[in-house]
């Protein structure tokens, strides 16, 4: 699965710290995530969707 998070958080001009803290995930998930190491639950997906105000499939895509 590829993401646009690292994207989103830049913009924002969000640390991997803040995203984090905002979402109640470590730093680690972040960059997990970011690097496309782990896909994340459908209710961090959500979470993630809704911090940025986007839908779950403009910021997630399968491969």
């Amino acid at each position: 699965m590829q993401n646009r998070l690292r994207e989103l958080r830049k913009a924002r001009g969000l640390r991997q710290e803040d995203l984090a803290a905002s979402l109640g995930v470590s730093r680690q998930t972040i960059i997990a995530i970011e690097n496309n190491k782990y896909a994340p639950t459908l209710e961090l997906a959500m979470k993630i969707s809704v911090f940025f105000d986007l839908t779950v499939n403009d910021i997630f895509t399968l491969t």
